[in-house]
């Protein structure tokens, strides 16, 4: 069977794309549709159908551009209520792309329209299953994202809903299907994906956890919700802009990719409402910066962070941008729904620091400099997640996690100096970004975080493996 995964890795995200007999289907895609529309063509294809296998949370769909560039046919599942054009398959419909046969197999649990495709070859034998956020490798989905938009959907529910399509649609399949997630590491739509990106049925039978035979509905939804923190504030937003339309991703790159002089740039970074996001490397940043800008560099898991920190995909944003990377950052930002960039610092720092305007910088050493600034009275904060701050850290250390920052800013140390660090760079200077911006000043970075502090003699705890943790 003539099907290949396109990888995002920044957003941990997995479209589809599927061939055979010069007609295509895509499943699940991003904003940027020209890449399949390439692909398509390449093999003298015409896309057919575009599946989805949920109305996405984690980023904004590109179904409705790809239906108007190509002419294919959006298909939901079962229970979906779209307000544009859409088939909406019920459950075990199959639909015909050249000679395979795509069956929509409805699997409530993540979603309520939450719906898995069986793909069957041009021979009668059935090869995969693309399982959109309903099993991924190593994890299901979370059942917690329907809650921010009907009360009475619960996790609780959602979890039992997953349960019952897992073991009555999913798990009697052959276990020589390949799977086929929206998702790996990396994603918050699940708490603990494999870095593996496909894998048989029959494995992750035994492999996964909430695929244990012996397992009751009330051990699933206790070990599916145990652990499972909030979700990333944008999520919501996405949804309703996968449910109700958005404005094409060309007209949004029009709009956005505008270079602003030092002048202009600093006139409409003063209004109230406009956030400046610097997306240069954390190393630029920390050297030299605009004051009050936030820092969030595209060489990370960019998109996640700027939804899960700025929240309000209506914020306005002026860009600092690397050179050449103008589209690139604009793109980006819309694939979880953040439109509405004003325009960029055309020139960059250099320009801004050439007409006289000020900047600002963020102490910074080295982890060797830290282990001799270290004293039993040193605050050291790290801003890691949880389950990695339980594994190993700097003894007496607080843990913060960056996502959690806006909810817990007033735990910050604000009256003494501390040290400021995360894995390895990016995510304390994230967080730096974020403190001086709210007036806190007393912070020193620690460069490369715990990947070098564990290279100096500085005092930690004994590493516990993250997979033994409860």
């Amino acid at each position: 069977m003539k099907i290949e995964q396109i990888y995002t890795g920044c957003i941990a995200q997995a479209a589809y794309y599927l061939e055979n007999n010069g007609e295509a289907a895509i499943f699940d895609p991003l904003r940027e549709v020209q890449p399949y529309i390439d692909r398509a063509q390449k093999d003298n294809a015409k896309i057919k159908y575009i599946f989805e296998t949920h109305f996405h949370a984690d980023f904004v769909s590109g179904h409705l551009d790809l239906a108007q560039k190509s002419g294919g046919k959006i298909v939901y599942g079962p229970t979906a209520n779209p307000e544009f054009d859409a088939i909406i398959a019920t459950d075990n419909q199959e639909f015909k792309v050249g000679n395979y046969t795509i069956k929509a197999i409805h699997t409530p649990g993540h979603t309520l329209e939450s719906t898995c495709y069986l793909l069957t070859d041009e021979n009668g034998k059935q090869h995969g299953i693309i399982t959109g956020d309903t099993l991924f490798i190593g994890d299901v989905g979370r059942p917690d994202l329907a809650q921010a938009l009907t009360e009475e959907l619960t996790q609780e529910k959602l979890a039992s809903y997953l349960f019952d399509s897992l073991r009555n649609k999913i798990m009697p399949l052959s276990d020589d299907l390949i799977v086929y997630p929206s998702h790996g590491a990396g994603s918050a739509c699940g708490k603990n994906m494999s870095k593996e990106t496909t894998d048989t049925l029959g494995n992750q039978k035994k492999t996964n956890y909430a695929l244990r035979a012996d397992m009751t509905k009330e051990e699933f939804t206790k070990e599916l919700l145990d652990g499972l923190g909030l979700p990333p504030a944008y999520f919501p937003q996405n949804v309703m802009l996968n449910i109700k339309g958005y404005d094409s991703l060309d007209s949004i790159i029009n709009k956005s990719n505008i270079g602003l002089s030092p002048t202009e740039f600093e006139t409409v970074a003063n209004q109230d409402d406009v956030v400046v996001l610097d997306v240069r490397h954390e190393n630029d940043f920390v050297k030299a910066h605009i004051p009050n800008s936030i820092f969030i560099g595209i060489q990370g898991n960019f998109a996640p962070w700027v939804g899960s920190l700025l929240r309000d995909v209506n914020q306005k944003l002026l860009l600092i941008i690397p050179e050449g990377k103008e589209e690139e950052t604009i793109t980006r930002l819309s694939r979880v729904g953040f439109d509405h960039v004003l325009g960029y610092l055309k020139g960059g720092i250099a320009e801004w620091k050439k007409a006289g305007f000020e900047t600002d910088s963020i102490d910074s050493i080295t982890p060797e400099d830290f282990s001799k600034q270290l004293t039993k009275n040193s605050i050291i904060v790290d801003a890691r997640k949880p389950s990695e701050f339980e594994a190993e850290h700097v003894e007496n250390a607080i843990n913060i996690p960056l996502d959690s920052i806006n909810e817990n800013f007033q735990t910050v140390p604000k009256d003494k100096n501390f040290f400021l660090h995360c894995a390895g760079g990016y995510r304390s200077v994230i967080m730096a970004s974020i403190l001086k911006s709210r007036g806190i000043h007393n912070l020193i970075n620690i460069e490369k975080g715990m990947s070098g502090i564990k290279q100096t003699d500085v005092p930690c705890t004994k590493f516990v493996c993250p997979s033994t943790l409860k």
